[in-house]
């Protein structure tokens, strides 16, 4: 913190003298940064560069830096309540941290006028000023990445056309690209996470702006942009080169829940005292863990500031009431066989509707209304023959 607040003593009062001095010695650029291993970075990053080659500075404009040392951190973060702010890194520093995690960084180089710099420039260093740094962090409206596009785009003097950089003009949403970074066996796990915990918001069809909320599609529309018929790059060049090992994974959440109905459906078949015993155990584990996660949803939709975890279509499988008939599972009452019945035709329905829903559900959910379903269908069946 020391080192960020001396760097921005020394520069800010030096670039207040910039009216006065050969502004052109300035060089603006859009760092890109390709996506990490873990689940906070696979999205990769956004900076922005400023050299001053006059006063022998370089300096990354970083929107992505937050104090987890706060002790209520995990609270605001589960509430949606995470302010970020922007600070100034060294660039050697900065491209010592993606070295060292072997992620590659691309520079686009701005084509824009030296008056448009200073502009640029003084609005980058008024950012970091205590009072203008932090701003209410928001997963795809307001992130790193959107504060570097809008800062950029406000202070050029021109209006910038993009060329459609969506996968699918008119029709791509925000979880289809977010699903574009997850597609290898290694992030299943994250992108379940993802696809159960966040609501049908994400599944609303953005604009072209909207899609720059992403790092790399920042860069893809940079790199088709123009003004005035002139490119709003003048160069763009690599870097760092991505390094990172591929890694696959063989214990996915498909093949877990596959495992889990492949045993369910052994065990109901089989007649022993053991394999009942077995059953219930699994039949309780099962529903309590479900409803748990039924009732985490239900918390993150109340709880949560903003929108993200809203209108969670994932609550008709995960009931939080699972985690009720969880510890009665064995008993032969009258409510709990309408409990079972009812949870049975509900699981039915959501199978048939899978495809019109209004959210798009991870595949391997599938499997989980499919043991739902069946465990229902059994547990019914058992009271009403007693």
């Amino acid at each position: 913190m020391k080192k960020i607040l001396a760097l921005f003593f020394i520069f800010h009062f030096s670039f207040a003298a910039f009216a006065q001095t050969d502004t052109c010695h300035l060089r603006i650029s859009l760092l890109t940064c390709g996506p990490g291993q873990d689940l906070y970075s696979i999205w990769g990053h956004t900076g922005i560069r400023l050299i001053d080659t006059a006063r022998q500075t370089d300096i990354v404009f970083n929107y992505g830096t937050f104090d987890d040392s706060d002790p209520l951190f995990y609270i605001k973060f589960t509430r949606g309540i995470m302010m970020y702010s922007v600070s100034p890194y060294t660039f050697t520093d900065f491209m010592k941290e993606y070295n060292y995690f072997k992620r590659s960084v691309t520079e686009q180089v701005l084509n824009i006028s030296c008056a448009e710099k200073i502009k640029l420039a003084n609005a980058l260093w008024n950012n970091v000023k205590e009072e203008n740094k932090f701003y209410p962090y928001h997963f795809y409206a307001d992130n790193c990445t959107t504060r570097a596009r809008d800062i950029i785009l406000n202070n050029i003097d021109t209006a910038i056309s993009f060329k459609d950089i969506r996968p699918q003009p008119g029709i791509s949403t925000y979880r289809q690209l977010i699903h574009s970074y997850m597609k290898n066996s290694v992030q299943g796990w994250n992108r379940f996470a993802i696809d159960i915990l966040l609501g049908n918001h994400l599944d609303e069809v953005m604009n072209n702006k909207q899609a720059m909320f992403l790092p790399d599609y920042l860069m893809y529309g940079f790199d088709s942009a123009s003004r005035q018929h002139q490119p709003l790059l003048s160069e763009t060049k690599l870097l760092l080169p991505d390094q990172q090992a591929k890694e696959q994974a063989f214990f996915t959440p498909v093949f877990l829940f596959s495992l889990i109905l492949a045993l369910m459906m052994t065990l109901s078949f089989l007649k022993s005292k053991a394999a009942t015993n077995a059953l219930n155990f699994t039949d309780r584990l099962f529903f309590l863990i479900t409803g748990l996660l039924g009732v985490l949803m239900l918390v993150l939709w109340i709880a949560r500031v903003d929108n993200v975890c809203r209108n969670n279509f994932n609550l008709l499988w995960a009931l939080p009431t699972h985690t009720i008939i969880a510890f009665v599972i064995t008993k032969q009452k009258q409510w709990i066989k309408f409990y079972w019945l009812a949870t049975a035709v509900l699981s039915a329905l959501l199978l048939l509707a899978w495809k019109w829903l209004p959210q798009e559900m991870n595949n391997s959910i599938l499997i989980i209304v499919a043991i739902v379903l069946f465990r229902s269908i059994v547990r019914y069946s058992k009271i009403k023959a007693v």
